[in-house]
């Protein structure tokens, strides 16, 4: 049985850290253990995690991508769930994972993620100019999947093999974006709706907020220069797709 390591990064939400420590005790196959990663919080999020009897790591230096890596690093597990701190997984969302993580060509996985507020009107919202459109242009831009960092998995081997390239000191970089990009595009990716997880509505929040995140995703594929260069992620896409399907004809003769 794969060991499996949780990481949350949290800053100044212990009141959603708390929702999703309960849901991860609650799962169906539970984590062998919870990594929170403290990144400089006034409130009581690291009293919160230390309660749920997670691994609490401190680090100063501001940034999500700094703090998850941290995590990362720490983390034991043969695979490494990312969650946020107002994320709250569904009861088999540990095992879904796993589920879909036996196929040894899937390098990692991940689901989008719901509002748990603001009604089902925010919910179609939130579909119509969030989630889908987040999915659908870095899925062209990626040549597969783009992780989101709200609910994803990844194995260990995985995130050893991109670890060096990783903007963890890179304080606008959209965290998961960053490691999507380091993903090799012939890599297999699954997105599934089995794994979406309940979250805040907070990137709803206004036009500030969505300022932001688009600033960040620019920042984030121009720090990745030509790595980041969709026609150069497609073509080693179809040569590794075109590899395969000659390799596995050649296997049915």
């Amino acid at each position: 049985m794969l060991r499996v390591s949780v990481v949350v990064p949290v800053r100044d939400d212990a009141a959603h850290l708390r929702r999703c420590l309960d849901a991860l005790a609650a799962q169906s196959v539970l984590a062998d253990e919870v990594v929170v990663v403290d990144n400089g919080s006034s409130d009581d999020s690291a009293a919160v995690a230390e309660a749920a009897g997670a691994v609490v790591l401190t680090e100063r230096v501001r940034g999500i991508a700094r703090a998850s890596a941290r995590g990362y690093d720490r983390a034991s597990g043969d695979v490494l769930v990312r969650l946020d701190a107002d994320s709250v997984p569904p009861p088999g969302w540990i095992a879904d994972a796993l589920r879909l993580l036996e196929d040894p060509e899937v390098v990692a996985v991940t689901g989008p993620g719901c509002p748990h507020d603001g009604g089902a009107l925010v919910g179609r919202v939130w579909d119509a100019v969030y989630m889908r459109p987040y999915f659908a242009l870095m899925w062209a831009a990626l040549a597969r999947p783009p992780l989101f960092g709200s609910a994803m998995a990844m194995r260990r081997e995985t995130w050893l093999a991109i670890r060096p390239r990783a903007h963890r000191d890179d304080p606008e970089v959209h965290d998961d974006v960053d490691l999507s990009m380091q993903l090799d595009p012939g890599w297999r990716v699954l997105a599934d709706p089995a794994l979406t997880v309940q979250v805040s509505a907070r990137p709803l929040a206004g036009l500030r907020s969505a300022a932001l995140r688009t600033r960040r995703a620019f920042h984030t594929f121009r720090v990745n220069g030509r790595r980041a260069n969709p026609v150069r992620r497609w073509a080693r896409r179809t040569r590794v797709t075109v590899r395969r399907r000659v390799a596995g004809w050649w296997r049915r003769r």
